[in-house]
Formats: structure tokens, C-alpha cells, sequence
């Protein structure tokens, strides 16, 4: 593993732990404490939160982690007898399944909150099941970022 591959593996697991750390957040007591509140606070909340996370310093960190993920699994795929490449390889998958779930659940799920008038008649039915299933798919999407963090620090005590 050469220095620049090295570091590219070193940035990828920090942003893949940032990353594993804010899906974290949310599952371990942002949505906690979102269950809390009356349904249409909750709601109006959710949708705050989801206005102002797409900002640059948050997508950065998730697609360039991603970007970095990606160098590092071409990097794997041509150093395959390496003893990092399997390491860098899973990261590198591990990160990307972080993004579709992203991009495939987790988003489509906010796009269907944000149309929902908080006060609207079966709206606290709706908050119910969106936390139902956002909050599973948050969890996998997290554990697949501290698995991608924790492939990609195998990766480089392995190289």
C-alpha cells in the first residue's frame, strides 16, 4: 500500500466513522427524542432537520467519503495480493451500501415527510411509520459505516 493509498484509506475510515457516528446520533436519541414530542411537533422537526442537513459540510463528508471509498476499492482490486486488498475491498463495499441505503430508503422516506402537513388527519399514523421504517434502514446505514470504517483500519494494519 503505497503512502497516498495509505492515506486515502486513513481519511476514508475517519469519514466513514463520522459518518457511522451522525446515523448514530439519530437512532441512538434524535428519533428517541423526536417519539417524544406530540406527532406534529415531531413532524415539523423531522422536517427542520432534513431541510438543514443537506448542507456542503454533511455531504462532503457522506459522498466524499464515498469517493475516497472507491479509490481505495480500485486500489484493492488492483493490488489483490495484498493483504489489505480484501480489507480495503469490504470497506469500500461496506461504505457504498451505506449510499443506497441513503439514496434507496433513507431519502425517499424524507421526501414523503416533507410533503406531510403536520396537522393534517392521520398525519400521527404517518410519523409512526416513518420512524418505524426510517429508523431501521438508519441502523443498517450506520452499521454499515462503522463496519466500512472498521474494514478500512483492518486495511492498513494489514498492509
Amino acid at each position: 500500500m503505497s503512502g497516498t493509498i495509505q492515506g486515502i484509506t486513513v481519511v476514508g475510515a475517519a469519514g466513514a466513522g463520522l459518518i457511522g457516528g451522525v446515523f448514530f446520533a439519530f437512532s441512538g436519541f434524535v428519533l428517541a427524542a423526536l417519539r417524544q414530542l406530540p406527532a406534529a411537533q415531531g413532524i415539523g422537526a423531522m422536517q427542520a432537520v432534513n431541510r438543514t442537513a443537506v448542507t456542503p459540510p454533511l455531504m462532503l463528508a457522506l459522498f466524499g467519503t464515498a469517493i475516497l471509498s472507491v479509490v481505495v476499492g480500485i486500489w484493492s482490486l488492483r493490488s489483490w495480493g495484498e493483504p489489505a486488498a480484501p480489507w480495503a475491498l469490504a470497506g469500500c463495499l461496506a461504505y457504498l451500501a451505506t449510499i443506497v441505503i441513503t439514496v434507496a430508503a433513507n431519502v425517499p422516506l424524507n421526501n414523503q415527510l416533507a410533503g406531510l402537513n403536520p396537522g393534517a388527519s392521520g398525519a400521527r399514523a404517518q410519523w409512526a411509520s416513518f420512524l418505524t421504517h426510517w429508523t431501521v434502514w438508519n441502523h443498517l446505514r450506520g452499521a454499515a459505516a462503522v463496519a466500512a470504517g472498521l474494514c478500512f483500519v483492518i486495511a492498513l494494519i494489514r498492509r
